[in-house]
């Protein structure tokens, strides 16, 4: 991209444009060309200027956030980045944005921005750069789940799925395409913000045939149960069961993808399939190839498909993965190496 990133910020509080448009401009590869007070007024501003990224309030009048980000995705598809409150209305909206096609969101983690805005700068600057590289497509249709054939697959297996930014739109088509009587648990780590991740595995459970919860200190692994990582707490793997932690971020995340993949590796070994989908940085890497060291199974998200090809090409680079494939087939190759 030539030239500063062009961003066009929405929001209803005169205040939270006003805070939004100095963080940005304080940034030199960034320019704030616009504001709108509400949906309707981001559409037409959004045609007249193009903006690079969009960051999008939810709740406005006239017309909201979520109504907004359908048109955009639509009809004039680019990357929004939602900004959303923690509490339990505000969440659940946001993992429909998300699914709906926003890139990303930044969470109001005191109800408002503006008391943390020192504290997450950095973050959000590098959301907003993360987000204009990324190339967004018009809204698919969903899939239908595929006929898995289960005959001959023997004993209780792992899955461990890690995702990043693109992840809460990625994981839903890879776990609704799964068999409700999976001959495996499923762990997942999504980085989420605390607050989050609890409506993200609601939405997961009503949209699959799995059972998807958020993970509770000594959950146990069972075969068709989801587990999703709990937003600021580590989930390892301990037997049979998970226990969860505090410890010192890894990677700048926690959850880790790491933790939860190398606590696994030495446990269950060739009975594991560890896959990769979307996401910046390389958080994933080390514990795909130690999946691999104790003879289980890698699958990693192709770079046409990812929304940010950063943590599946960490793995590649790293000679960690055994297949390479788009999200749509990535529930097909899951079955295939369970059968293994």
């Amino acid at each position: 991209m030539d030239g500063p990133i062009r961003v066009l910020v929405v929001d209803d509080s005169l205040v939270m444009r006003k805070i939004l448009t100095d963080l940005f401009q304080e940034d030199q590869g960034i320019v704030v060309v616009g504001t709108a007070r509400n949906g309707k007024e981001a559409l037409q501003k959004i045609r007249e200027l193009s903006p690079d990224v969009v960051t999008m309030d939810i709740e406005m009048p006239e017309m909201d956030g979520i109504t907004a980000l359908k048109q955009i995705m639509r009809d004039m598809p680019c990357p929004v980045i939602m900004i959303s409150s923690a509490d339990k209305k505000q969440a659940d909206i946001t993992m429909k944005a998300l699914e709906l096609g926003a890139v990303d969101f930044i969470p109001k983690t005191s109800g408002s921005l503006s008391l943390d805005i020192e504290k997450v700068a950095k973050t959000i600057i590098g959301t907003i750069k993360v987000a204009s590289k990324v190339k967004v497509k018009a809204s698919a249709p969903a899939h239908n789940i595929m006929d898995h054939h289960l005959k001959g697959v023997k004993g209780d297996r792992l899955v461990l799925i890690g995702s990043s930014t693109g992840g809460p739109k990625a994981l839903p088509e890879v776990l609704s395409r799964l068999p409700g009587d999976i001959p495996a648990a499923i762990l997942v780590v999504q980085h989420m913000p605390e607050g989050f991740t609890k409506s993200f595995a609601e939405r997961l459970n009503w949209s699959t045939s799995l059972d998807v919860k958020e993970a509770e200190e000594g959950d146990e692994l069972k075969r068709g149960h989801v587990l999703i990582a709990p937003g600021n707490r580590h989930m390892e793997v301990v037997g049979n069961h998970v226990h969860l932690n505090d410890d010192p971020k890894i990677h700048f995340v926690r959850p880790a993808v790491d933790v939860m993949m190398k606590t696994a590796a030495p446990i269950y070994g060739k009975k594991i399939v560890g896959v990769v989908l979307t996401g910046m940085g390389y958080d994933g890497a080390e514990g795909m190839k130690m999946i691999k060291e104790f003879g289980g199974r890698t699958i990693v998200q192709d770079e046409a498909t990812c929304v940010v090809y950063g943590m599946p090409k960490a793995v590649v680079d790293s000679q960690a993965a055994d297949m390479v494939v788009p999200l749509e087939d990535i529930a097909d190759h899951i079955m295939i190496a369970l059968k293994d």
